[in-house]
């Protein structure tokens, strides 16, 4: 929707953005070439990091980016809810994608930055280390998650795509939400 899109390229402009530099070296042609633009069928990703991993979701299903707010600890939640967090009236549930994808705990002092993504069940907002830009790639030339990636994180993965610096990984929202152990439904429910 063009009013979503807009929602996520001002959130990107809010505030200090920590990002790592996603350009390529000078003399290297950005990351689209060309002719992949003559696609209509080209994808959009907004993308961040967790540790050195660099992660995407379509740019369609992202509400918005921001810096993390306050999050309420929810007893009995399974440990890849970080707690609920109250998004202009509306109770969404956090969700810690370190701790969901198999990566160890975020390190003392690095603030999480939140990226709020729609899925079936209403928003969720994924907790990640840095946001990086919308990026534009060829659906054709996704390729498998290799054999080598731990099994929990190749579950959630729609799949790996080769860049010129570095290997993207898209992520299947749904697929990450459906496998944190409580749907965000149940999460509301246990709230005392």
């Amino acid at each position: 929707m063009p009013g979503d899109e807009m929602d996520l390229e001002a959130a990107t402009r809010m505030g200090p953005r920590r990002t790592a530099k996603t350009d390529p070296p000078e003399g290297i042609e950005r990351r689209v070439a060309k002719v992949d633009r003559r696609h209509g069928n080209n994808r959009m990703y907004a993308t961040f990091f967790i540790g050195d991993h660099f992660f995407g979701v379509e740019v369609e299903g992202v509400q918005e980016v921001f810096a993390v707010q306050e999050i309420t600890p929810v007893p009995l939640a399974p440990p890849v809810i970080a707690g609920l967090m109250n998004l202009r009236g509306e109770i969404v549930t956090a969700l810690e994608l370190r701790n969901r994808l198999g990566f160890p705990p975020r390190p003392a002092g690095m603030e999480a930055m939140s990226v709020v993504v729609r899925t079936a069940e209403g928003p969720v907002n994924l907790l990640v280390d840095q946001i990086g830009d919308v990026i534009e790639v060829l659906p054709a030339l996704f390729e498998p998650p290799p054999e080598t990636i731990d099994p929990r994180l190749a579950s959630v993965l729609d799949g790996v795509y080769k860049l010129e610096d570095r290997i993207f990984l898209a992520l299947n929202t749904e697929a990450v939400i459906k496998g944190a152990g409580a749907s965000a439904h149940e999460i509301h429910s246990k709230q005392p």
